[in-house]
């Protein structure tokens, strides 16, 4: 269905373009000619207007929550006006430098990079400046997992925010016309951080960006953008309530925006985790509006998306993106390029694009970087049944439009796996491939209870123990084999415990929600005064009790505080508390005192030597920032998160 309601906006539209003059379609199945010289112009434009876009936005990003900004446009650059002149050019954030990172995984990869490759490449690269949905997704993958398990929202409670439509672009610029390929790729990278309907303004847009160097009526192409998602979508209804709006009011923007506000700024319950500003389908919603309104002007859509608010930045440099395929350089006003008047620039902002932002990628000049994108671009091209042609001495690219994207095939290392005997357990094994053309089956020792179902290690184990096998994946062609180790506990004993022990100091005196047998509560030991301190929760109980493994779930730490930076076991000795030695922690406890890196929902399996005791407990320094630093949180700025502490006796 996808396909047909896509191939019949094209068939409707002219695709003779001022900008990339290609010919026009006339005949069903004909093949989409593009001149070589004018996709690589409209690659440039387009990665100019998400610099201009990003850097513009960025002055306005989350400045208009509750209330739209002023509608005396146009707004200007602001503060980013000092980082331009302090690094003489651009400088990445992170609506550019992950596109960035892709191009490079690219390069040495191939235009198909794996899950297995672009998870490496986060690790190596993603260190700081990582937020929402791509902050958890790296730290699930620091943790063993790879995608699309980091995208899942059973994994990654903030899925549905916005972080795929700002980092995805790329795949969409360097598939000209291949709608299709494009939106299925888009798809395919964007779960690496997201799920369900946090993907579908990713998808929406990379039609647009596919289609835009064909088309370049802004309401034909959200409505091919709209075309590319699949029936009963919720992006797709809001991207129609956002026309209807603009219809509704031609000349009230505001009006219209809130509206969109009033329906979709809201704390739901696949939100509960998140701050609702960041939704992908609301800053999806507002950057269609900001379209709408803009008509394909270059400085109004720009102001439009910053008056509309929220993550404005993200929308300013999609939408900026995609109007430099639609009109081109000559388009952009050139005060936006050349912002600063006391500058000697040749061309837009230097030529530089200075990496500030991710570890291990070099400066680049933005012509070389846009030539390179061009250049990958072609490849796919040429791989997906294209060709070039020469037509009067000038060459084409003879694009097929019917081009698809089928997954790599790959079976990623799977982290440790654990689970407690006669409780419901799944983890899902990805392969990629063609679509039914692999299998997956299991050999060796696997826990009684527990098989492949579905695609997923699955079941209800029903003996403890420790079990090594293997999972086995074919194509028909290639064979690949990973090791599982799966780890079966007894029953918690948390149910069984006389008293829970935690640092009285804390506000909160809640503390039955770390025994409840749910995640969906995090507890913070949030204190009256501003002073570290050593946090601590565990359990006594009447009686002895053998003891040999903890599961500590950490819950979701705020954004600048809320974590442990030291962590031991310690056990009841008589009436004082000992240290346990030679504990084993898995996945390894990201124990700096910083914000980069925390986790959300992680279950640490924590293994010692057993102990006989009354009493149990978790202990370690509170972590956060101190208060001229961070703002995340009127009291303290040091204390920890937790969500459950299960406890095992093998």
């Amino acid at each position: 269905m996808r396909r047909l309601l896509i191939l019949c906006l094209l068939i409707g539209t002219a695709i003779c373009c001022s900008t990339c003059k290609s010919e026009k379609q006339t005949k069903k199945g004909e093949r989409k000619l593009l001149s070589v010289r004018e996709y690589k112009d409209a690659v440039y434009a387009s990665w100019i207007g998400q610099i201009v876009g990003n850097t513009y936005g960025l002055c306005y990003e989350f400045k208009f929550v509750d209330e739209p900004g002023p509608d005396s446009f146009p707004y200007g650059y602001t503060w980013t006006l000092d980082e331009l002149k302090k690094y003489n050019g651009a400088f990445s954030d992170d609506d550019t430098d992950i596109e960035y990172m892709y191009l490079t995984r690219m390069e040495k990869n191939g235009i198909e990079p794996t899950y297995y490759q672009l998870a490496e490449a986060w690790k190596a690269h993603v260190k700081t400046r990582v937020w929402c949905a791509n902050r958890a997704a790296l730290t699930l993958m620091h943790a063993g997992h790879y995608p699309p398990v980091t995208g899942s929202k059973d994994y990654n409670p903030q899925w549905c925010q916005i972080d795929p439509q700002l980092i995805n672009e790329i795949w969409a610029v360097t598939s000209p016309g291949m709608i299709n390929y494009a939106v299925d790729k888009s798809e395919f990278m964007a779960r690496i951080t997201s799920d369900s309907f946090g993907i579908e303004p990713t998808l929406h847009y990379a039609a647009m960006y596919s289609a835009a160097f064909f088309e370049k009526d802004i309401n034909k192409l959200i409505d091919i953008g709209t075309a590319s998602l699949s029936g009963g979508s919720r992006f797709a209804d809001i991207v129609e309530h956002v026309k209807q709006l603009y219809r509704d009011y031609p000349n009230n923007w505001k009006a219209a925006r809130k509206i969109i506000v009033d329906n979709y700024y809201v704390s739901a319950d696949y939100n509960r985790h998140v701050w609702p500003a960041v939704d992908a389908n609301l800053n999806g919603a507002l950057g269609i509006l900001a379209l709408l309104y803009g008509q394909g002007d270059f400085q109004k859509t720009l102001d439009y998306c910053c008056a509309l608010g929220m993550d404005a930045d993200n929308q300013a440099a999609t939408m900026c993106g995609l109007l430099g395929i639609v009109n081109g350089l000559e388009a952009i006003p050139r005060d936006l390029m050349y912002p600063l008047a006391d500058s000697n620039w040749k061309k837009p902002f230097n030529d530089t694009y200075k990496m500030i932002s991710r570890e291990g990628l070099e400066d680049a000049k933005l012509t070389d970087m846009a030539e390179r994108m061009a250049a990958q671009g072609e490849k796919i091209i040429l791989a997906k049944g294209g060709k070039i042609v020469t037509k009067k001495g000038k060459k084409y690219y003879s694009i097929n439009a019917d081009a698809e994207f089928i997954p790599p095939f790959e079976l990623n290392p799977l982290p440790a796996l654990f689970a407690e005997i006669n409780k419901s357990f799944s983890y899902p094994v990805y392969t990629g491939g063609t679509p039914g053309s692999v299998t997956l089956s299991a050999e060796g020792n696997l826990p009684p209870g527990i098989e492949i179902v579905n695609r997923n290690i699955a079941g209800s184990p029903t003996r403890t123990g420790v079990y090594n096998f293997k999972i086995i994946a074919s194509d028909g062609k290639t064979e690949k084999t990973i090791p599982v180790y799966f780890k079966v506990h007894s029953g918690n004993l948390a149910g069984k415990a006389s008293e829970i022990v935690f640092n009285q100091n804390a506000i909160d005196k809640d503390i039955e929600v770390i025994r409840d047998g749910s995640t969906e509560k995090t507890y913070y030991s949030i204190k009256e005064g501003e002073s570290r301190e050593l946090d601590y929760y565990g359990y006594k109980w009447e009686e002895p009790t053998e003891i040999s493994a903890l599961s500590y779930n950490n819950g979701v730490p705020h954004e600048n505080c809320g974590w442990f930076t030291s962590f031991d076991i310690e056990y009841l000795a008589g009436s004082k508390w000992a240290k346990i030695e030679n504990i084993n922690i898995s996945p390894e406890m990201n124990l700096e005192n910083s914000q980069w890196l925390k986790p959300n929902f992680i279950d640490y399996d924590i293994s010692f030597a057993p102990v006989k005791s009354q009493g149990i407990r978790i202990v370690g320094m509170a972590g956060g920032l101190p208060r001229d630093v961070a703002n995340a949180h009127s009291g303290s700025r040091y204390y920890t998160s937790i969500s459950e502490l299960r406890v095992y006796a093998e």
